[in-house]
């Protein structure tokens, strides 16, 4: 068991749901101890991400493997005189599991949502489940990483593409690739440098995916630049429509950012000595665009100089203004989720627990 410094009990879970014959099922355990029924949770170890503390008890609780969707409500409450404050998201069954029956989890129930509601032994957990029924439930996310810690600058090339990542960057890369793993399996587009590459391969190896390095989400702008494709709108148009969206809503959105971004141009190359810095940034902002509304979760990686504008790009895409607040540290990494090209979640978190 942990606890913070006041006191209070930490925790986290989930409310695991799978697709029903008419909306989504949801899965409720039955604790012997209390004899009552709840959603899937537990404490948090020392020193563990909450994103990891809600699947590793989903996953003890109930033997499923699940995907994190939208965070919901915390749910706090008092147990013993304590305070008590668990965290959870929505998340969708990833396959079959094992469940074995034990003495703190005896029993594990998919019910129909309305059923659940009934069978649910505390009204915190109602609302939790009327919050969960009141939001999109499937959800795609689109995550944007600041690169882990990368060893010094060169005094002779403070630009140096190929700087390594240093003892602490590798260890945030592996701790990232288990937090990211959390969202299930992404779509991975980096910067072209290798702390940036090196930051996303453990996360990319473990789901099974390429890393695919973009030129434009690379610092300094246009380093890794050599006759890459820019986009057009029909791109971020045809990405909305993916996403769900209506033809019509889809090209205002399009317009919306040609409008803020300017056409880069074609889909014809640009050669190495034509790219400007301001075309850099069209191409980053469209890119990020596309991916924001695409409807299929992506991660991407890039650089201090360069999240203000992704970020600005990636909230833009949903017509909402990014949060004000200190900029992404080292392997901290924002999540957007969105469905049918709406933004219906955003939350921060850092490598560290």
């Amino acid at each position: 068991m942990i606890s913070a410094d006041d006191g209070t009990i930490r925790g986290a879970g989930a409310i695991v749901w799978r697709p029903g014959d008419s909306g989504p099922d949801v899965a409720l355990v039955h604790r012997p101890r209390y004899d009552d029924w709840s959603f899937p949770k537990g404490k948090r170890r020392r020193g563990e991400h909450d994103l990891l503390t809600a699947v590793r008890e989903v996953m003890e609780e109930t033997g499923l493997r699940v995907v994190l969707g939208r965070p919901l409500a915390p749910s706090a409450y008092q147990v013993g005189g304590r305070a008590k404050v668990v965290r959870y998201w929505a998340a969708r069954c990833a396959g079959p599991g094992e469940f074995v029956p034990g003495a703190e989890v005896d029993r594990l129930s998919w019910l129909p949502a309305a059923q659940a509601r009934r069978q649910l032994s505390y009204e915190r957990d109602v609302a939790l489940l009327d919050e969960f029924l009141a939001g999109p439930i499937k959800s795609a996310a689109l995550i944007v990483l600041r690169h882990a810690e990368a060893a010094r600058k060169s005094a002779t090339d403070p630009g140096d593409l190929s700087r390594p990542l240093d003892a602490r960057g590798v260890a945030q890369a592996g701790l990232l690739a288990a937090m990211l793993a959390c969202y299930g399996q992404c779509r991975v587009v980096s910067s072209a440098a290798e702390r940036c590459l090196a930051t996303v391969r453990p996360y990319a190896a473990a789901v099974g995916v390429p890393v695919e390095a973009e030129p434009a989400f690379t610092e300094p702008a246009g380093a890794a630049w050599a006759g890459v494709p820019v986009t057009a709108v029909a791109e971020v148009a045809g990405a909305g429509q993916r996403a769900g969206m209506t033809t019509e809503a889809a090209s205002a959105r399009a317009a919306t950012h040609e409008m803020a971004f300017g056409q880069v141009a074609t889909h014809e190359a640009v050669p190495q000595g034509a790219v400007t810095h301001e075309a850099v940034r069209n191409r980053a902002a469209w890119r990020m665009t596309g991916l924001a509304i695409g409807g299929v979760p992506a991660l991407v990686c890039a650089h201090r100089e360069n999240l203000p504008l992704l970020i600005e790009a990636a909230f833009g895409a949903f017509g909402v203004q990014a949060p004000e607040g200190p900029p992404l540290d080292t392997g901290a990494f924002w999540v957007l989720q969105s469905a049918g090209g709406v933004l219906v979640s955003s939350e921060r978190h850092d490598a560290d627990a």
